[in-house]
C-alpha cells in the first residue's frame, strides 16, 4: 500500500503513547466543550466524538447528527485539537468534509460491508483527510484488508487501523474479544500501519482499561483510542466504558511504553543469543512435524487397504484430551493445546486422503 508516515500527518506529539480521546457520544455542546477542555489540559491533542451512531435498536440515542459537527468546530477553535468522528457513508463524509474534521474512522460494523466502504472512498477521493478503520465485527482479517485497499486505491495515504476486538457468543470477562492474533497477523503484513487499539469497546467497562492498553502497548501497537466523558453517569451511550479526563489523565501515566528497539550492545547480544536457541527449536519443531505427517500417510494408505473412513472423531477426542492433560503439565494453556492440536489433526487428514 501506498502510505504517508503518520508522523507527517501533524496530530500526534510526543510522549507516547498516540491517544485520541473524547465522549462516545456528542451529546451537546456544553458535554463537548467541558470534555475538550479536560483532555488538553493535560495534553491530548486529537478528540473524538460520535455524530452519528450506529445502534442495534430503534430509539437509543443515535447521535446528533451534522448539528454536532459545529460543537467540533468550537473544539477545533477554543483549544486548537484536532478533531475525529466516525462515517458510515457518503453523506457523512461530505458533511465532515464541509465542516472541517480533520480525521475520520470507519466503524466495525461499516468495515464488514464492502459496499459502504467503497461508498465511503469514493467520497474521499481527492482529499487528503486521515482515516482509521476498525476491525469487522466478526474476526475476518481478509474483510479488514479489502476495506484499507479499498480506501487506499481511492487515493487515501493516511491510513491507519483500530483494533477493538470481535463479537463473541462465548461468556468472557471483556464485552469483545480480542483476538490479539488477528491484529498481530495484520500488523506482521502491514508494518507500516498506524495502529491503535480501542480498549474502551474491547472491554466494555472502566475496570478493564488499564490492562488492555497495556497488553497492546506490550505488542507494540502506537495508539490508542480511549471513551472520556466529562459526566459519565450521565452518558447516552456506553457510560459503563467512558472515564473522566482526570481518570484518562491517571489512567495514561500508569502504563508503560516500550520500545521497539535498541542499540544497547548487552541487550542485542542477550536477544541474539535467545532468538537463536529459538530458531534451533523451530528446526526441531518443523523436523518432528514432518516425521508425524509421514506416518499419517502410511496410517491413510493402511485404512483405505482395509476400507476404514479416515476420520475418528472418538479417538481424536480422546488424544485430544490427553495432550491437554500432558500440556497443562508443562505450563502450557488449554486454548494453545486445542490449536495447535487441532491444526496438526487438520493436516494430517489432509495428507492421509491423497
Amino acid at each position: 500500500m501506498n502510505l504517508t508516515s503518520v508522523h507527517e500527518w501533524g496530530f500526534f506529539t510526543l510522549p507516547r503513547p498516540m491517544v485520541i480521546a473524547g465522549p462516545c457520544s456528542a451529546e451537546s455542546e456544553e458535554q463537548v466543550l467541558e470534555t475538550a477542555r479536560g483532555l488538553n489540559a493535560f495534553g491530548i491533542h486529537v478528540f473524538r466524538a460520535g455524530v452519528w451512531k450506529p445502534r442495534t435498536h430503534p430509539g437509543s440515542f443515535e447521535g446528533a447528527g451534522t448539528p454536532a459537527l459545529k460543537w467540533l468546530q468550537k473544539v477545533k477553535s477554543e483549544f486548537g485539537m484536532k478533531v475525529a468522528t466516525e462515517v458510515a457513508g457518503a453523506r457523512h463524509v461530505y458533511e465532515c468534509l464541509k465542516y472541517g474534521v480533520d480525521m475520520v474512522w470507519v466503524g466495525a460494523r461499516t468495515t464488514a460491508n464492502p459496499f459502504l466502504v467503497q461508498e465511503i472512498a469514493d467520497a474521499l477521493e481527492d482529499t487528503d483527510i486521515p482515516v482509521l478503520v476498525k476491525n469487522p465485527v466478526n474476526p475476518d482479517l481478509d474483510l479488514w484488508i479489502g476495506a484499507l485497499e479499498r480506501l487506499n486505491r481511492a487515493g487515501v495515504t493516511k491510513l491507519g487501523v483500530i483494533h477493538r476486538g470481535f463479537s463473541t457468543s462465548q461468556k468472557i470477562a471483556y464485552r469483545n474479544d480480542p483476538i490479539w492474533k488477528i491484529a498481530i497477523e495484520l500488523r506482521t503484513r502491514f508494518p507500516e500501519l498506524p495502529f491503535f487499539a480501542d480498549p474502551s469497546h474491547m472491554g466494555g467497562s472502566r475496570a478493564y482499561l488499564q490492562e488492555i492498553s497495556q497488553r497492546a502497548l506490550d505488542l507494540g501497537l502506537e495508539g490508542l483510542m480511549i471513551e472520556s466523558h466529562c459526566d459519565p453517569s450521565c452518558a447516552l451511550s456506553d457510560a459503563k466504558q467512558q472515564l473522566t479526563p482526570p481518570e484518562l489523565k491517571t489512567m495514561l501515566e500508569s502504563l508503560i511504553v516500550r520500545d521497539n528497539d535498541t542499540d544497547d550492545d548487552a541487550y542485542r547480544s542477550g536477544i541474539d543469543a535467545l532468538r537463536s536457541r529459538i530458531d534451533v527449536i523451530d528446526e526441531g519443531l518443523l523436523a518432528a512435524l514432518a516425521s508425524r505427517l509421514e506416518v499419517s500417510k502410511k496410517i491413510g494408505a493402511y485404512k483405505k487397504e482395509h476400507n476404514i473412513a479416515i476420520i475418528q472423531a472418538s479417538r481424536w477426542d480422546s488424544i485430544l484430551e490427553k495432550m491437554i492433560a500432558e500440556g497443562e503439565k508443562l505450563g502450557l494453556s488449554r486454548d494453545f493445546i486445542i490449536t495447535v492440536f487441532n491444526a496438526i489433526h487438520d493436516e494430517s487428514v489432509r495428507v492421509q486422503k491423497l
